[in-house]
């Protein structure tokens, strides 16, 4: 009697089935959109910057954080240096907008002015991952003149003359008593800078009551602390 010559088709293993349904997945993965992984490049970024300072964070680093490969960061980014600038753009446009709307309310009295701004300031900066890059111009312009540089012309310049606005007509307004704030803006950021070095090197042994605190550099600007004793 002649055997037969068909071969008998064997049931895969469960090890061929399951790396098969995993090849499916990999097919079947949601596309990441472009808008979505620039996002989670910068946000993996500002994390790197943080933790090892601008002249140690490799791109290396930041692909891995955000969970893709070097390759990709290159579609949207040239070099590190570009890199750090959008992550700057990107964290301080939302707030530079809230202040411009700030500033040009002529009607709000210079004291509400000021208590959104530093509420904005406590909540959205020292609340949140944006404190880190001032910490990291603070540490690292020195060494690194042109990402100092580069945050003085698309942050420090951009916020100055808002608070010159606000400050000079609080002075036509008689709501400040010295035209001093408008003339140096800086004596009204000042203290928001302090709270942010504060964070970083007493907040452990000291902490600040940042709200009260600027609740009283408010007072001072206004003269009510003056008016209240």
């Amino acid at each position: 009697m002649r055997k037969s010559t068909k071969t008998r088709v064997k049931n895969p293993s469960p090890k061929l089935q399951s790396s098969h349904v995993a090849r499916n997945k990999l097919k079947r993965a949601p596309k990441v959109e472009p808008a979505a992984r620039r996002q989670a490049i910068l946000d993996a970024a500002l994390t790197v910057f943080a933790e090892r300072g601008f002249e140690a964070a490799r791109l290396d680093d930041i692909a891995d954080r955000a969970g893709i490969a070097k390759g990709t960061l290159y579609l949207y980014f040239d070099d590190k240096e570009g890199l750090f600038e959008e992550v700057v753009r990107s964290a301080v446009s939302p707030i530079l907008e809230r202040l411009s709307a700030l500033a040009s309310a002529p009607d709000m009295p210079v004291d509400k002015i000021l208590e959104a701004l530093f509420s904005v300031f406590e909540k959205e900066v020292l609340g949140t991952k944006r404190k880190l890059l001032i910490r990291l111009i603070i540490a690292e312009g020195p060494r690194f003149p042109r990402i100092a540089e580069f945050y003085y012309r698309n942050v420090v310049a951009r916020i100055l003359p808002l608070i010159t606005k606000v400050a000079e007509r609080a002075v036509e307004r008689g709501e400040f008593s010295s035209d001093a704030y408008a003339r140096y803006p800086q004596l009204v950021a000042a203290p928001l800078l302090l709270t942010v070095i504060w964070d970083a090197l007493f907040s452990a042994i000291k902490p600040l009551n940042v709200t009260d605190f600027l609740r009283a550099h408010r007072q001072a600007l206004t003269g009510k602390m003056r008016a209240a004793s």
